[in-house]
């Protein structure tokens, strides 16, 4: 009976694990430099997106994600608004293999921050009287994908800072 509770807690000890510690924003940040003006103007917006992901580790076996949307938006040739939120992530994540790791950090995490980014964007701009972009999803594992091509092709190796 004792050698089956010791395999039991050796391989509990051993089993991956992956739990979402907190969700939080980190940095918020809009403008709206031709504020009031632009609100005259017939709407015909253009909006542009960049997204970014980093990941920290942090003591032990918790790790921070953050998942960077910055978006533009201009009507006509002028700046409507610039927004920007970093939604970030504590994850305690154990007993993965180097590539699994990789992956759950670039994309896996990713996809849980990205509806509170996107809902923090859009109550970001309609409080600046801006309609709600309502971003599309977006499929971080393809991404993850096209990063790690990309890296094999110049002979980087993915790091956890």
């Amino acid at each position: 009976m004792t050698d089956q509770q010791n395999t039991a807690a050796s391989e509990e000890e051993t089993a991956p694990q992956f739990s979402l510690q907190r969700i939080y924003v980190r940095d918020l940040s809009f403008e709206a430099p031709k504020s009031p003006a632009i609100f005259r103007q017939q709407w015909d917006p253009a909006v542009a997106l960049d997204l970014n992901t980093r990941q920290k580790a942090l003591e032990g076996d918790f790790y921070e994600v953050v998942l960077t949307l910055s978006v533009t938006v201009k009507n006509g040739e002028e700046v409507a608004f610039i927004a920007e939120v970093q939604q970030a992530g504590i994850f305690l994540i154990k007993n993965l293999d180097a590539g699994s790791m990789s992956h759950t950090l670039g994309a896996f995490c990713p996809n849980i921050l990205f509806p509170y980014a996107r809902e923090t964007l859009d109550s970001l701009v309609t409080r600046g009287s801006f309609p709600a972009l309502m971003l599309a999803p977006v499929n971080f594992d393809a991404l993850y994908a096209q990063e790690l091509q990309r890296m094999q092709e110049s002979g980087e190796t993915p790091t956890v800072q």
